[in-house]
Protein backbone atom coordinates (compact mmCIF):
# COMPACT_ATOMS: atom_id res chain seq x y z
CA UNK A 1 0.00 0.00 0.00
CA UNK A 2 1.18 3.56 -0.73
CA UNK A 3 1.30 6.64 1.52
CA UNK A 4 -2.24 7.98 1.49
CA UNK A 5 -3.99 11.35 1.41
CA UNK A 6 -7.45 10.84 2.89
CA UNK A 7 -10.37 12.98 1.71
CA UNK A 8 -13.32 12.85 4.10
CA UNK A 9 -16.64 13.75 2.48
CA UNK A 10 -15.25 13.34 -1.02
CA UNK A 11 -18.58 13.88 -2.79
CA UNK A 12 -19.56 16.96 -0.79
CA UNK A 13 -19.42 20.64 -1.73
CA UNK A 14 -15.71 21.13 -1.06
CA UNK A 15 -14.60 17.49 -0.99
CA UNK A 16 -15.28 16.75 -4.64
CA UNK A 17 -13.35 19.81 -5.80
CA UNK A 18 -10.49 18.86 -3.48
CA UNK A 19 -10.27 15.34 -4.95
CA UNK A 20 -10.42 16.58 -8.55
CA UNK A 21 -7.79 19.28 -8.00
CA UNK A 22 -5.50 17.02 -5.95
CA UNK A 23 -5.61 14.31 -8.62
CA UNK A 24 -4.46 16.86 -11.20
CA UNK A 25 -1.73 18.24 -8.95
CA UNK A 26 -0.28 14.84 -8.04
CA UNK A 27 -0.29 13.86 -11.71
CA UNK A 28 1.76 16.91 -12.63
CA UNK A 29 4.36 16.95 -9.84
CA UNK A 30 6.90 14.60 -8.27
CA UNK A 31 6.69 16.22 -4.82
CA UNK A 32 4.46 13.42 -3.48
CA UNK A 33 5.34 10.72 -5.99
CA UNK A 34 3.76 7.40 -5.10
CA UNK A 35 1.00 8.81 -2.90
CA UNK A 36 -2.58 7.69 -3.45
CA UNK A 37 -5.80 9.60 -2.81
CA UNK A 38 -8.40 7.75 -0.73
CA UNK A 39 -11.81 9.38 -1.21
CA UNK A 40 -14.40 8.46 1.41
CA UNK A 41 -18.08 8.35 0.50
CA UNK A 42 -21.23 6.96 2.02
CA UNK A 43 -22.36 5.40 -1.27
CA UNK A 44 -19.97 3.80 -3.75
CA UNK A 45 -22.82 3.44 -6.24
CA UNK A 46 -23.58 7.17 -6.48
CA UNK A 47 -22.77 8.89 -9.78
CA UNK A 48 -20.44 11.31 -8.00
CA UNK A 49 -18.47 8.46 -6.39
CA UNK A 50 -18.18 6.60 -9.68
CA UNK A 51 -16.93 9.74 -11.41
CA UNK A 52 -14.23 10.27 -8.78
CA UNK A 53 -13.10 6.65 -9.10
CA UNK A 54 -12.11 7.34 -12.71
CA UNK A 55 -9.60 10.03 -11.75
CA UNK A 56 -5.86 9.25 -11.79
CA UNK A 57 -4.49 8.14 -8.44
CA UNK A 58 -7.90 8.05 -6.75
CA UNK A 59 -9.46 5.13 -4.86
CA UNK A 60 -13.00 5.47 -3.49
CA UNK A 61 -14.08 3.73 -0.29
CA UNK A 62 -17.47 3.56 1.42
CA UNK A 63 -17.26 4.51 5.09
CA UNK A 64 -18.82 6.88 7.59
CA UNK A 65 -15.96 9.12 8.72
CA UNK A 66 -17.19 9.25 12.31
CA UNK A 67 -16.22 5.56 12.59
CA UNK A 68 -12.58 6.18 11.66
CA UNK A 69 -10.10 4.91 14.24
CA UNK A 70 -6.36 5.27 14.69
CA UNK A 71 -5.92 1.60 13.74
CA UNK A 72 -7.82 2.12 10.48
CA UNK A 73 -5.72 5.17 9.62
CA UNK A 74 -2.53 3.17 10.20
CA UNK A 75 -3.82 0.27 8.09
CA UNK A 76 -4.55 2.70 5.25
CA UNK A 77 -1.16 4.40 5.68
CA UNK A 78 -2.80 7.82 5.90
CA UNK A 79 -0.20 10.59 6.16
CA UNK A 80 -2.37 13.59 5.25
CA UNK A 81 -6.09 14.26 5.44
CA UNK A 82 -8.85 16.67 4.47
CA UNK A 83 -12.08 17.02 6.43
CA UNK A 84 -15.14 19.21 5.93
CA UNK A 85 -17.18 18.45 9.07
CA UNK A 86 -20.93 18.75 9.42
CA UNK A 87 -22.35 21.59 11.52
CA UNK A 88 -24.70 19.59 13.72
CA UNK A 89 -24.61 20.16 17.50
CA UNK A 90 -22.42 17.06 17.98
CA UNK A 91 -19.75 18.37 15.59
CA UNK A 92 -17.12 18.90 18.27
CA UNK A 93 -17.49 15.41 19.70
CA UNK A 94 -17.20 13.72 16.32
CA UNK A 95 -14.59 15.93 14.69
CA UNK A 96 -12.35 16.01 17.77
CA UNK A 97 -12.47 12.20 17.84
CA UNK A 98 -11.25 12.18 14.22
CA UNK A 99 -8.33 14.50 14.99
CA UNK A 100 -7.39 12.48 18.07
CA UNK A 101 -7.33 9.34 15.95
CA UNK A 102 -5.16 11.16 13.41
CA UNK A 103 -2.75 12.25 16.14
CA UNK A 104 -2.49 8.73 17.59
CA UNK A 105 -2.03 7.20 14.14
CA UNK A 106 0.86 9.49 13.28
CA UNK A 107 -0.92 11.43 10.52
CA UNK A 108 1.34 14.35 9.65
CA UNK A 109 -1.01 17.04 8.31
CA UNK A 110 -4.74 17.85 8.24
CA UNK A 111 -6.59 20.51 6.26
CA UNK A 112 -10.04 21.25 7.68
CA UNK A 113 -12.95 23.46 6.64
CA UNK A 114 -14.09 25.88 9.31
CA UNK A 115 -16.69 28.63 8.92
CA UNK A 116 -16.93 32.40 8.46
CA UNK A 117 -13.84 33.86 10.11
CA UNK A 118 -15.64 36.75 11.81
CA UNK A 119 -17.79 34.22 13.69
CA UNK A 120 -15.07 31.83 14.89
CA UNK A 121 -14.89 33.00 18.48
CA UNK A 122 -16.10 31.72 21.87
CA UNK A 123 -18.85 34.33 22.23
CA UNK A 124 -20.60 33.87 18.88
CA UNK A 125 -24.37 33.67 19.36
CA UNK A 126 -24.68 30.92 16.75
CA UNK A 127 -23.57 27.55 18.12
CA UNK A 128 -21.61 26.08 15.21
CA UNK A 129 -18.83 28.72 15.00
CA UNK A 130 -18.09 28.05 18.68
CA UNK A 131 -17.55 24.40 17.77
CA UNK A 132 -15.05 25.44 15.10
CA UNK A 133 -13.32 27.74 17.59
CA UNK A 134 -13.07 24.86 20.06
CA UNK A 135 -11.61 22.51 17.43
CA UNK A 136 -9.01 25.07 16.38
CA UNK A 137 -8.13 25.76 20.01
CA UNK A 138 -7.69 22.04 20.63
CA UNK A 139 -5.52 21.57 17.54
CA UNK A 140 -3.38 24.51 18.63
CA UNK A 141 -2.73 23.00 22.06
CA UNK A 142 0.60 21.53 23.14
CA UNK A 143 -0.94 18.06 23.21
CA UNK A 144 -1.50 18.19 19.44
CA UNK A 145 1.90 19.62 18.48
CA UNK A 146 2.79 16.49 16.47
CA UNK A 147 -0.18 16.97 14.14
CA UNK A 148 0.27 19.81 11.67
CA UNK A 149 -2.96 21.47 10.55
CA UNK A 150 -4.50 24.30 8.57
CA UNK A 151 -8.02 25.61 9.08
CA UNK A 152 -9.72 27.27 6.11
CA UNK A 153 -12.35 29.78 7.22
CA UNK A 154 -14.62 30.36 4.21
CA UNK A 155 -17.36 32.91 3.79
CA UNK A 156 -20.90 31.82 2.88
CA UNK A 157 -21.02 29.48 -0.12
CA UNK A 158 -22.15 31.27 -3.27
CA UNK A 159 -24.55 28.54 -4.53
CA UNK A 160 -26.43 28.57 -1.22
CA UNK A 161 -26.46 32.38 -1.10
CA UNK A 162 -27.82 32.71 -4.64
CA UNK A 163 -30.13 29.68 -4.68
CA UNK A 164 -33.41 31.58 -4.06
CA UNK A 165 -32.53 34.06 -6.80
CA UNK A 166 -31.75 31.27 -9.27
CA UNK A 167 -35.01 29.49 -8.44
CA UNK A 168 -37.03 32.65 -9.02
CA UNK A 169 -35.39 33.12 -12.43
CA UNK A 170 -36.11 29.51 -13.41
CA UNK A 171 -39.73 29.73 -12.35
CA UNK A 172 -40.29 33.05 -14.10
CA UNK A 173 -38.86 31.67 -17.34
CA UNK A 174 -41.28 28.73 -17.15
CA UNK A 175 -44.44 30.44 -15.89
CA UNK A 176 -43.99 34.20 -16.19
CA UNK A 177 -44.84 34.46 -12.49
CA UNK A 178 -42.78 35.55 -9.47
CA UNK A 179 -42.77 34.38 -5.89
CA UNK A 180 -41.36 36.53 -3.10
CA UNK A 181 -37.57 36.67 -3.40
CA UNK A 182 -36.22 35.70 0.01
CA UNK A 183 -32.56 36.56 0.44
CA UNK A 184 -30.22 35.92 3.34
CA UNK A 185 -28.31 38.98 2.20
CA UNK A 186 -28.86 42.43 3.65
CA UNK A 187 -29.84 45.06 1.11
CA UNK A 188 -26.68 47.16 1.31
CA UNK A 189 -24.03 45.06 3.08
CA UNK A 190 -21.21 43.86 0.77
CA UNK A 191 -20.32 40.18 1.23
CA UNK A 192 -17.64 38.24 -0.68
CA UNK A 193 -19.38 34.87 -0.91
CA UNK A 194 -17.17 32.04 -2.16
CA UNK A 195 -17.68 29.10 -4.48
CA UNK A 196 -16.79 25.67 -3.00
CA UNK A 197 -14.70 24.94 -6.08
CA UNK A 198 -12.24 27.67 -5.11
CA UNK A 199 -12.00 26.26 -1.59
CA UNK A 200 -11.23 22.81 -2.97
CA UNK A 201 -8.42 24.18 -5.12
CA UNK A 202 -6.78 25.78 -2.08
CA UNK A 203 -7.21 22.64 0.05
CA UNK A 204 -5.69 20.47 -2.68
CA UNK A 205 -2.79 22.86 -3.15
CA UNK A 206 -2.02 22.74 0.56
CA UNK A 207 -2.24 18.95 0.67
CA UNK A 208 0.14 18.65 -2.28
CA UNK A 209 2.92 20.73 -0.72
CA UNK A 210 6.20 18.90 -0.23
CA UNK A 211 6.67 20.70 3.11
CA UNK A 212 3.56 21.87 4.98
CA UNK A 213 5.42 23.51 7.87
CA UNK A 214 4.77 27.05 6.62
CA UNK A 215 1.01 26.44 6.90
CA UNK A 216 1.02 24.68 10.27
CA UNK A 217 -1.33 26.16 12.90
CA UNK A 218 -2.68 28.55 10.27
CA UNK A 219 -6.17 29.93 10.08
CA UNK A 220 -6.78 31.32 6.60
CA UNK A 221 -9.71 33.60 5.83
CA UNK A 222 -11.32 32.72 2.48
CA UNK A 223 -13.63 34.95 0.48
CA UNK A 224 -14.71 35.17 -3.13
CA UNK A 225 -13.00 37.62 -5.49
CA UNK A 226 -15.73 40.30 -5.35
CA UNK A 227 -18.34 41.62 -2.96
CA UNK A 228 -22.07 41.54 -3.63
CA UNK A 229 -25.01 43.14 -1.81
CA UNK A 230 -28.62 42.09 -1.62
CA UNK A 231 -29.57 44.93 -3.92
CA UNK A 232 -27.04 43.71 -6.47
CA UNK A 233 -28.51 40.21 -6.33
CA UNK A 234 -31.91 41.71 -7.11
CA UNK A 235 -30.38 43.60 -10.04
CA UNK A 236 -28.86 40.34 -11.28
CA UNK A 237 -32.27 38.67 -11.18
CA UNK A 238 -33.89 41.55 -13.03
CA UNK A 239 -31.25 41.36 -15.76
CA UNK A 240 -32.08 37.67 -16.26
CA UNK A 241 -35.88 37.99 -16.27
CA UNK A 242 -36.14 41.38 -17.98
CA UNK A 243 -38.66 42.84 -15.50
CA UNK A 244 -38.58 44.34 -12.03
CA UNK A 245 -38.62 42.02 -9.02
CA UNK A 246 -41.96 42.70 -7.33
CA UNK A 247 -41.34 41.56 -3.76
CA UNK A 248 -38.09 41.07 -1.82
CA UNK A 249 -37.38 40.09 1.76
CA UNK A 250 -33.82 40.77 2.92
CA UNK A 251 -32.12 39.08 5.91
CA UNK A 252 -34.52 36.18 5.50
CA UNK A 253 -33.65 33.28 7.79
CA UNK A 254 -36.94 31.36 7.61
CA UNK A 255 -35.07 28.29 6.38
CA UNK A 256 -33.71 27.93 9.92
CA UNK A 257 -37.26 27.77 11.28
CA UNK A 258 -37.93 24.82 8.96
CA UNK A 259 -34.67 23.17 10.02
CA UNK A 260 -35.54 23.55 13.70
CA UNK A 261 -39.03 22.15 13.17
CA UNK A 262 -37.64 19.06 11.43
CA UNK A 263 -34.67 18.50 13.74
CA UNK A 264 -34.54 16.08 16.66
CA UNK A 265 -31.93 18.33 18.30
CA UNK A 266 -32.61 21.17 20.73
CA UNK A 267 -34.78 23.72 18.92
CA UNK A 268 -33.09 26.67 20.63
CA UNK A 269 -29.66 25.46 19.54
CA UNK A 270 -30.73 25.09 15.91
CA UNK A 271 -32.49 28.47 15.95
CA UNK A 272 -29.26 30.12 17.13
CA UNK A 273 -28.02 29.64 13.54
CA UNK A 274 -30.09 32.71 12.66
CA UNK A 275 -27.27 34.78 14.18
CA UNK A 276 -24.73 33.38 11.70
CA UNK A 277 -25.08 36.11 9.03
CA UNK A 278 -25.01 39.04 11.47
CA UNK A 279 -21.30 39.71 10.97
CA UNK A 280 -21.89 39.74 7.21
CA UNK A 281 -24.75 42.20 7.62
CA UNK A 282 -22.34 44.37 9.65
CA UNK A 283 -19.90 44.50 6.74
CA UNK A 284 -17.24 42.26 8.31
CA UNK A 285 -17.12 39.62 5.54
CA UNK A 286 -15.79 41.49 2.51
CA UNK A 287 -13.14 40.45 0.00
CA UNK A 288 -10.67 42.79 1.71
CA UNK A 289 -10.47 40.41 4.69
CA UNK A 290 -9.07 37.48 2.66
CA UNK A 291 -5.76 36.19 4.04
CA UNK A 292 -2.81 37.23 1.88
CA UNK A 293 -1.60 33.62 1.94
CA UNK A 294 -4.77 32.51 0.13
CA UNK A 295 -4.10 35.01 -2.64
CA UNK A 296 -0.61 33.53 -2.99
CA UNK A 297 -1.68 29.86 -2.79
CA UNK A 298 -4.61 29.97 -5.21
CA UNK A 299 -6.64 33.17 -5.37
CA UNK A 300 -10.41 32.48 -5.62
CA UNK A 301 -11.75 33.24 -9.11
CA UNK A 302 -15.44 32.31 -9.31
CA UNK A 303 -17.69 35.38 -9.10
CA UNK A 304 -21.41 35.41 -8.19
CA UNK A 305 -22.17 35.93 -11.89
CA UNK A 306 -20.18 32.80 -12.77
CA UNK A 307 -22.01 30.76 -10.17
CA UNK A 308 -25.41 32.07 -11.24
CA UNK A 309 -24.73 30.82 -14.77
CA UNK A 310 -23.97 27.38 -13.37
CA UNK A 311 -27.09 27.33 -11.20
CA UNK A 312 -29.30 28.30 -14.12
CA UNK A 313 -27.79 25.56 -16.29
CA UNK A 314 -28.67 22.82 -13.77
Amino acid sequence: MAPTILIVGATGNTGRCTVESLSQLLSSTTALSGHRILALTRALSSPASQQLAKLPGVEVAEMNWVDITADWLREQEVVRAFIAPHNQPNQFAEESTFHLAALRAGVKYVVRISTTAANVRPDCKAYYPRSHWAIETMLGSAEFKDLQWTSLQPNFFTPFYLYPAAELIKKYRKTGKQDTLRLMAAADAPVAVIDPYDIGVVAATLLSQKDTTAHNNARYVMNGPVDITGNQIVEMVEQHIGVQVTDVIYKDMSVIDHMAAASQESKSIILSMKHGPETAWEGKCTASTTSKEILQIAAPKRTPADVMKTLLAE
